[in-house]
């Protein structure tokens, strides 16, 4: 069930006037009957649902989507942010891992996740009062293999920052002009995204990569960090540029901790952390590092 949370210290925090697109995203969004926002906690979503919280109060309503591809610290920091910033916050179940399309992990995976994503917020909105569903997708992202923005468009889900002109950069911009916590938070894809295309997901697959990249966190590793699943047992590790070496030098600690979480094999990247790594064997351009 939905609810009000309200802290003072962030709602009274100035309203960001100094980027044109900002106003733009800010117009359209006072002009919306109400909302209903997909709210992951990373910086995109969590810039468009304190928008539509500062522009339509408790006519905007920020989602997010539970299912056993969302890592419980990123659920646990979703919730805890959306308290902070006084949104009208509520948690849905996903059921993609009932798809047995999504299952499969093709290169079009990500089209069956916002198939059910969206479907779900639809049937949200549409108990709040037949609101649109907003997504916090960027322009940078029409340049990614990202299938399933076109299934969300079909099924009458809207990007408002991109009708807006808003970059990565922008959003970030923005962010860190409201204060908002995010505005420096690194990408984190869903955990289905660690998995080669071809491996199945399973709840014992996303759990391992979860317990995985925990263990490597708690050892000192932060910032971008992934451990691919590679099919067979074998985990692929990246890590920034500046942390290679430091892995290496500690290969013994951190294969125990792999083989802790249910690896068998594991490998170090020689090339650091880069967004969507497995798109390679797509053949697509050269994926980006940031």
């Amino acid at each position: 069930m939905a609810h009000s949370l309200v802290s003072p210290e962030v709602t009274a925090l100035p309203k960001v006037t100094a980027l044109p697109k900002v106003t733009a995203l800010r117009e359209a969004l006072a002009a919306l009957p109400g909302a209903v926002v997909a709210y992951s906690g990373g910086v995109d979503s969590s810039l468009l649902a304190y928008l539509a919280h500062q522009e339509l109060g408790d006519r905007a309503l920020a989602v997010t989507a539970d299912s056993p591809s969302l890592a419980r610290a990123e659920l646990a920091d979703a919730g805890a942010q959306a308290e902070r910033l006084g949104m009208r916050y509520r948690v849905v179940r996903t059921q993609e891992l009932d798809d047995e399309r999504y299952t499969a992990n093709g290169g079009d995976r990500c089209r069956f996740c916002k198939e059910a994503l969206v479907s779900v917020l639809t049937a949200v909105a549409a108990e709040a009062g037949d609101w649109p569903v907003l997504l916090g997708v960027n322009t940078d992202d029409l340049g990614d293999h990202r299938p399933g923005q076109s299934a969300a468009r079909r099924l009458g889900a809207r990007f408002p920052m991109v009708d807006a002109g808003l970059s990565k950069a922008d959003v970030r911009e923005a962010a860190r002009e409201l204060g908002l916590p995010t505005s420096d938070k690194p990408a984190s894809a869903c955990l289905s995204s660690r998995l080669a295309y071809g491996v199945p997901v399973t709840r014992e697959a996303l759990r391992r990569i979860e317990d995985a990249e925990d263990a490597l966190r708690r050892a000192g590793f932060g910032g971008r960090l992934r451990v691919r699943d590679q099919g067979g047992d074998l985990a692929r590790i990246e890590v920034e540029a500046a942390d290679i070496g430091r892995a290496a030098e500690r290969a013994g600690e951190i294969v125990a901790l792999l083989k802790d979480a249910g690896f068998r094999y594991v490998t170090l990247d020689l090339e650091p952390y880069r967004q969507g790594s497995h798109n390679a064997v797509l053949g697509l351009p050269r994926v980006r590092a940031s």
